[in-house]
């Protein structure tokens, strides 16, 4: 029997305390891979002596580019975390008349113009267009995509650059370890590479485990590239196809500065050069 009084969305506040696992989650995740790929195999081919040139220069090349990989992936991962999403102002209030009941404001407002004024009846507040009320965080977020359990935060306007960003390296750093793991485990099976048990059973987790993410990370990065190319989020992807034409689209290369910044070389850093807020955000916020 329903119960009307009842709010299911409170049981999502345990979100919450899974995100604080999932942070060490992602640290042993780095670990798995680094054991193997770092200490086992390519740290200790540095130095020695008896390798050929090629196979030296090829592990100074993974262990560097691992290092430089999982770098940017953890830097961008804290971003996320650390970096509010978005909060709606205090003052904020949209070019309505302030006496007006908000209910009635809003029971005249067309719904299919995304650009209507909004009430947020949970936080009784009025909220700009593209904000959405996060029942885990318990407040409007601007430009809302979605609460991520794994940054234990939602993803919103100021940081779904540092998310991305962190999807990306992680299939990077995910791909690098699996390409560096397939020779190691050629030569075990061809009867030519010695390894101790431990070593081949964190190796084989690390190459099952980073497949995995691999593949699963590359359909998610292809989903959001095309949300970015389009200017709009994973909450607002069905809401488009009913509104022709976009009104927030304003161009593939301007959509992607808008998301990572105007400056290329710093579209792959998890930092803003451009400010707090983009001209967008500055419009809707009535700034």
């Amino acid at each position: 029997m329903a119960c009307p009084d009842c709010n299911v969305f409170q049981f999502c506040r345990c979100l919450k305390l899974l995100g604080n696992v999932m942070i060490l989650v992602v640290l042993g995740l780095v670990g798995l891979s680094y054991y193997p790929v770092v200490i086992a195999l390519y740290g200790p081919l540095m130095f020695n002596g008896e390798a050929s040139v090629g196979k030296t220069v090829a592990a100074i090349f993974v262990v560097v580019l691992f290092h430089l990989l999982a770098g940017l992936m953890l830097w961008s991962y804290f971003a996320a975390i650390l970096t509010d999403p978005g909060q709606v102002p205090e003052d904020f209030r949209p070019d309505v008349d302030p006496e007006e009941n908000p209910e009635a404001i809003m029971a005249q407002a067309d719904k299919s113009n995304p650009r209507r004024p909004r009430f947020c009846r949970k936080c009784k507040k009025w909220k700009p267009e593209r904000t959405h009320h996060c029942s885990v965080c318990g407040r409007c977020i601007l430009k809302m995509d979605h609460h991520c359990v794994w940054v234990m935060n939602c993803v919103g306007e100021r940081n779904y650059k540092f998310f991305f960003l962190f999807l990306g390296y992680t299939f990077l750093l995910s791909s690098l370890s699996v390409a560096a793991l397939l020779p190691y485990f050629s030569d075990f099976f061809s009867g030519e590479g010695k390894a101790t048990p431990a070593h081949l059973a964190v190796s084989f987790m690390a190459f099952i485990i980073d497949i995995a993410f691999a593949l699963s990370l590359c359909g998610f990065i292809v989903m959001h590239l095309k949300l970015m190319a389009g200017n709009t989020t994973t909450i607002e992807m069905f809401e488009k196809e009913r509104i022709k034409p976009w009104p927030y689209d304003k161009g593939v290369r301007k959509n992607f500065e808008e998301v990572l910044g105007t400056s290329v070389f710093f579209w792959f850093f998890p930092m803003h050069l451009d400010g707090a807020c983009n001209n967008e955000e500055r419009v809707r916020l009535r700034m």
